[in-house]
């Protein structure tokens, strides 16, 4: 288990997935966010879903994110995409309604970064989001990620298209604090 003095990143529980089943996935709109995939229904104990337990895989880690001061899940956080040959991770959060503004989003990218320069060795991080979803812009940059590029309607997104930005942080750049 990875923490700081906010949050925990731990293994997704089975006690986990009907929570984010039912406040991330099966809300639509916002699941619709954030996924490139399009949104289907998908029972919680299925296999397919997005937050069943599984066993490790080389090309990604899945964390279940627990706020401490409360001992309850606040969301998943993980790294995707992951890339051992070149080295580099694609990030990805999401909170449940309760846990957001709270600042601990921040706290999870830091997590993250701590987990993949430090622990995994990677050379770059990056996080791709839409153009509009200013929490998750403002806890990359504030770990130390910089904008560097912008995607003009990239996305499909619940019925329209929309921006996306990409956000890169690279093992020298960053401050390695958890």
């Amino acid at each position: 288990m990875l923490q700081n003095s906010r949050i925990a990143l731990r293994a997704r529980h089975d006690s986990d997935v009907a929570v984010l089943q039912r406040e991330l996935h099966d809300d639509v709109p916002t699941r619709s966010r954030a996924d490139s995939r399009p949104w289907r229904p998908i029972s919680p104990g299925a296999a397919e879903s997005p937050y069943a337990v599984t066993p490790p895989a080389d090309d990604a880690a899945l964390f279940s994110v627990v706020d401490l001061a409360s001992g309850e899940l606040a969301g998943e956080a993980l790294l995707w995409g992951i890339d051992t040959h070149n080295r580099l991770a694609h990030l990805g959060l999401a909170l449940r309604p309760a846990f957001r503004g709270r600042g601990l989003a921040g706290e999870a990218v830091r997590l993250l970064c701590h987990y993949g320069f430090t622990v995994r060795g990677l050379h770059r991080l990056q996080v791709d989001t839409l153009a509009d979803n200013q929490p998750m812009i403002r806890a990359a940059e504030a770990s130390g990620f910089a904008v560097e590029g912008r995607t003009r309607r990239s996305a499909w997104v619940y019925g329209e298209f929309l921006d996306e930005v990409v956000l890169g942080l690279l093992a020298e750049d960053w401050t390695g604090k958890p």
